[in-house]
């Protein structure tokens, strides 16, 4: 029974937080299986991200730096970018600016999930601490996800040049902000409580910004404007 907790406290936060930004889709949800189908590769991304990472901290050294901006934030963000530039950036279903939201934070979540499935099992983790990092670790991966996917979606309804700067934005704030919550967690020893709390909150107040603002660039939001005149 002890286990059972311990596994549906390691899984909930994940597929709590991938329903709410599911839902936040006002005009046009994309079809369930896709979100599950990206979801899911979040998982099977967990491997080679790890090889990658045990590669790059013997070749690099133990540097603060480098393990939070490059090794930590650099490697996740860029396989997370990787998938969905492949996979989602061109599909059809992607018909909107929000739709970058959900499918960036289904892959977050689905590796931020496998995350704490380990380390619940490697740590032998209470159900509190699990708790407690749901409010950070997974919950900082759907907000990396939210600035990624929101400027996949600025990038794939923009032109030129413009397309073009969104669409390096998205792959590089995300690793910024994910390297600076890595950086206070992993090397803030003293007070880093004063800084992470701050930083989550930001994080969270302009995700969902990024998320109204998303909504309202739907061309469904004019559609359906126009068919109640």
């Amino acid at each position: 029974m002890l286990w059972l907790a311990i596994g549906t406290a390691a899984v909930a936060p994940g597929v709590a937080l991938l329903t709410y930004f599911y839902l936040k889709d006002k005009y046009d949800s994309e079809p369930l299986h896709m979100v599950i189908k990206i979801f899911l590769l979040g998982f099977l991304i967990v491997l080679p991200i790890m090889i990658l990472q045990r590669g790059m901290t013997r070749w690099l050294g133990d540097n603060s730096f480098v393990e939070s901006f490059l090794v930590s934030a650099g490697i996740e963000e860029l396989i997370k970018w990787f998938v969905l530039y492949h996979m989602i950036y061109n599909h059809m279903e992607f018909d909107e600016p929000y739709d970058g939201i959900v499918y960036a934070t289904a892959v977050s979540l689905g590796f931020a999930t496998v995350e704490n499935v380990i380390y619940a099992v490697a740590y032998h983790a209470s159900v509190s601490t699990l708790l407690v990092r749901a409010l950070l670790p997974v919950s900082g991966h759907a907000m990396f996800g939210v600035i990624m996917g929101y400027y996949l979606g600025r990038s794939k309804f923009s032109e030129g040049g413009k397309g073009r700067k969104f669409l390096i934005f998205s792959l590089f704030l995300p690793i910024f902000w994910h390297g600076v919550y890595d950086w206070i967690l992993g090397y803030t020893t003293q007070y880093w409580i004063w800084y992470i709390i701050p930083l989550m909150a930001f994080l969270w107040f302009g995700g969902i910004g990024k998320m109204y603002r998303a909504n309202d660039r739907s061309p469904f939001r004019l559609t359906e404007a126009g068919g109640s005149d």
